[in-house]
């Protein structure tokens, strides 16, 4: 849901709106001009890779109902994806920010701006080590979650 909030950055970038901008990042709702490859070294140089290819990653981003990119002039430095039925439930994913960006508030900017996409929606996510970022955010620990990986882990045409 492209557009901008009261109070934020009206900058563009390529002519689509800004939906926040924080510590001088500018969060955007569009992968428009984002160079995977370089995403994903990114994600690798900072132990966020889960083995995706830059295309596999593209492709993850694209087809998601919603995604936050937060840029420092071109360079990607942070970015996050949310899933939806667009109903009542929506899963977070891939919530990352650079190493050098962190702790300025543009994660917790970005889950925002997916959350604010969804209203009414129940939002779960898994996380292994951003329990506080999500608790103060508003996200409370739910009993449980399962999961079952089809065949092997990333074992599709996406990434071969």
């Amino acid at each position: 849901m492209p557009g901008s909030y009261e109070g934020c950055s009206e900058a563009t970038w390529p002519e689509r709106p800004t939906l926040r901008a924080v510590a001088g990042v500018r969060i955007q709702d569009h992968v428009d001009g984002v160079d995977w490859a370089h995403a994903k070294a990114d994600l690798v140089a900072d132990r966020f890779d889960n083995g995706r290819t830059p295309d596999a990653l593209r492709r993850s981003f694209e087809q998601s109902q919603h995604v936050a990119i937060a840029r420092d002039g071109d360079r990607v430095v942070g970015m996050a994806r949310l899933l939806s039925d667009g109903v009542c439930n929506a899963y977070l994913l891939d919530v990352w920010t650079q190493s050098a960006y962190r702790r300025r508030g543009i994660a917790s900017a970005m889950v925002r701006a997916l959350a604010d996409a969804v209203p009414g929606q129940h939002i779960g996510l898994q996380t292994d080590d951003a329990q506080e970022l999500y608790r103060s955010l508003g996200f409370r620990p739910q009993p449980e979650f399962w999961s079952l990986v089809v065949g092997g882990w990333l074992d599709n045409d996406a990434n071969r």
